[in-house]
């Protein structure tokens, strides 16, 4: 027998889920959960005291930073801006990511350079005292990697234009 227009093939199917909302408080703490803790264990296990201290403060920090200032700036209040919907995810993202990173990178760079001259320790015991040659690393790293999961993640809850 052909399956015809009303047929029950047709009406067993799951009605399309309606996409998830992009919740901000949720990205901030799955930037911050997550690198610390897969940054952490690879310290601990790998026996390296300044990565597993890198790990909650720089690298989660920064990705919990910047997952709040990508999240908000791409809702703006409920509505994004229109260009940000207009041209392709890849692009979006690579954009963003360029944005701070380089952003993140030239903090790090004068965050490493300033701070040793201002900091009231400048020579504290390791693993402390090796957390500014970490800086120009660590801040970009986790810059680029929180933009990409908070774009591509914000795109995705998108409604999709219907055709």
């Amino acid at each position: 027998m052909a399956a015809t227009r009303g047929s029950t093939r047709r009406r067993n199917r799951p009605a399309p889920r309606p996409p998830r909302r992009f919740v901000l408080r949720r990205e901030v703490l799955t930037a911050y959960a997550a690198p610390a803790l897969t940054a952490g264990t690879a310290g601990v296990l790998g026996g390296r005291q300044d990565l597993a201290v890198a790990a909650c403060t720089t690298i989660a920090g920064t990705s919990a930073m910047v997952a709040f200032l990508v999240g908000s700036w791409l809702r703006r209040g409920g509505r994004p801006r229109p260009w940000t919907t207009e041209v392709p995810r890849t692009v979006l993202t690579l954009l963003l990511v360029a944005a701070t990173a380089g952003a993140a990178a030239l903090l790090g760079r004068c965050a490493a350079e300033w701070l040793p001259a201002h900091a009231p320790f400048p020579y504290a015991p390791f693993p402390y005292g090796a957390w500014r040659e970490r800086l120009p690393v660590d801040l970009p790293l986790s810059a680029a990697l929180a933009t990409t999961a908070v774009t591509l993640r914000w795109r995705g809850t998108l409604a999709k234009p219907s055709v």
